[in-house]
C-alpha cells in the first residue's frame, strides 16, 4: 500500500498535548489554521490523526500556577467550546467513539489530566472530572504533589503516597488509564506493583537511546510492556537527542526501534507532547502536520503494514478499549 494511503486508512491515536493550553494562553482558535504553536483541528487533520489526548495541565505553584482546579477547568473549557462550534471534533471516552470517528473522518478528542494537583487530594475531584470525560491520569507533573513524587524528586527516593494507592484503585475501577510520564522511578514500581489495569506512559522515550531523566530505562520499558502497556515516543527535542543534530524524525524512529526490541511491537505508541515544548521543532516534524513522516520513516525500515498500523494508533486502541471499554 502507498505510504499515505496506509497513514490515511490507519487509525491514528497522538497520546499527549498541550494544546489546549497553547490555545488559551495564546489566545488563538483551534477552529483556525494558526502559524503558532504546534497543533489546531486543521493541522491535526491535514496529519492524519484520528484520536488526540489533550492534557489539562495545571501549572504548578513553583512554575506560578494558581488554584490548579481552576486552571483544569478553564482547560476543560477550551475543549468544549471548540467541540460545540466544531462539529469534526468529538468527545471520546470509549474505543468505540475513536473507532466512529474514524469512520466519520472527525477526530476524537480524549481528554487527560497531566498531574493530580487539580484534584487536592479529593478522590470526589477524580470522580466529577471522569463524568466530564477525562480517560486519561497523569499522576504527577515533574514535582512532588499530594498523590506522589515526581521524576525531579528522585533525591527523596519517594513513590506514590497513600493518596497515590487509594487514586490508582479508583481510576482502575472508573476506568481511566493511569499514566506515569513525569513519575518518580519509584512511583513507576509503586503503580506497575499496584494496578490492575494496563499501565501507560504518554509521552517518554528510550534512556538507553537518550540519557534523559524523563525517559525510561530499559528495565522501566519491560515493566510496562510485562503489564501490557504502551509507551509514547515522544517529539520532544530534547528528549529525542541531546546533540541538536540528532533532533530529527529519524532519531524518533531509533526510540521506537528500541522499545520495539526491549518491549515488543505491542507496546509503542506516539505521544508527541506537541505544544508541550519551546524551541525549534524536530527535524521532519514541524507540527501536527508531521505525523505521515513516522509512518514513511517505519516503511523505510522494513516494519510491516501491521506493525506500522499498530504503532500508530492499535496499541493505543487496544488499551484504552481495556481500560475505558
Amino acid at each position: 500500500m502507498e505510504i499515505r494511503a496506509l497513514h490515511d486508512s490507519a487509525i491514528v491515536i497522538d497520546a499527549h498535548c498541550d494544546t489546549l493550553l497553547s490555545a488559551l494562553e495564546d489566545r488563538r482558535s483551534l477552529l483556525e489554521r494558526s502559524g503558532r504553536g504546534h497543533a489546531d483541528l486543521p493541522r491535526l487533520k491535514e496529519g492524519g490523526v484520528t484520536a488526540q489526548v489533550f492534557a489539562l495541565y495545571a501549572r504548578p505553584p513553583v512554575l506560578g500556577g494558581t488554584d490548579p482546579t481552576w486552571q483544569a477547568l478553564r482547560l476543560l473549557d477550551v475543549f468544549y467550546e471548540t467541540a460545540s462550534e466544531a462539529p469534526d471534533l468529538v468527545l471520546a471516552t470509549r474505543a468505540a467513539d475513536i473507532r466512529r470517528a474514524k469512520a466519520e473522518g472527525r477526530l476524537a478528542g480524549i481528554i487527560g489530566l497531566e498531574g493530580a494537583e487539580a484534584l487536592r487530594g479529593d478522590l470526589g475531584v477524580l470522580r466529577i472530572l471522569y463524568r466530564l470525560g477525562l480517560r486519561n491520569l497523569g499522576i504527577t507533573w515533574s514535582v512532588r504533589n499530594e498523590a506522589a513524587d515526581g521524576v525531579g524528586e528522585t533525591r527523596t527516593g519517594g513513590g506514590l503516597t497513600e493518596f497515590g494507592v487509594r487514586l490508582v484503585k479508583e481510576a482502575n475501577r472508573l476506568g481511566i488509564m493511569v499514566d506515569v510520564a513525569h513519575l518518580s522511578p519509584a512511583g513507576v514500581r509503586d503503580v506497575l506493583a499496584l494496578s490492575d489495569c494496563s499501565v501507560i506512559a504518554s509521552h517518554a522515550n528510550a534512556r538507553a537511546v537518550c540519557d534523559h531523566p524523563r525517559n525510561l530505562t530499559d528495565e522501566q520499558l519491560e515493566a510496562l510492556a510485562a503489564k501490557g502497556g504502551v509507551v509514547g515516543v515522544t517529539f520532544v527535542p530534547s528528549f529525542v537527542a541531546g546533540e541538536r543534530d540528532r533532533q530529527s524524525v529519524d532519531t524518533v524512529l531509533d526510540h521506537i526501534d528500541h522499545i520495539v526490541r526491549v518491549g515488543g511491537i505491542d507496546h509503542v505508541g506516539l505521544g508527541s507532547d506537541l505544544d508541550g515544548y519551546d524551541g525549534p521543532p524536530l527535524a521532519g516534524m514541524p507540527d501536527a502536520t508531521g505525523f505521515p513522516a513516522i509512518t514513511a520513516g517505519l516503511a523505510a525500515r522494513g516494519y510491516s503494514e501491521e506493525a506500522i498500523r499498530k504503532v500508530l494508533g492499535g496499541n493505543w486502541l487496544r488499551v484504552f478499549e481495556q481500560v475505558a471499554g
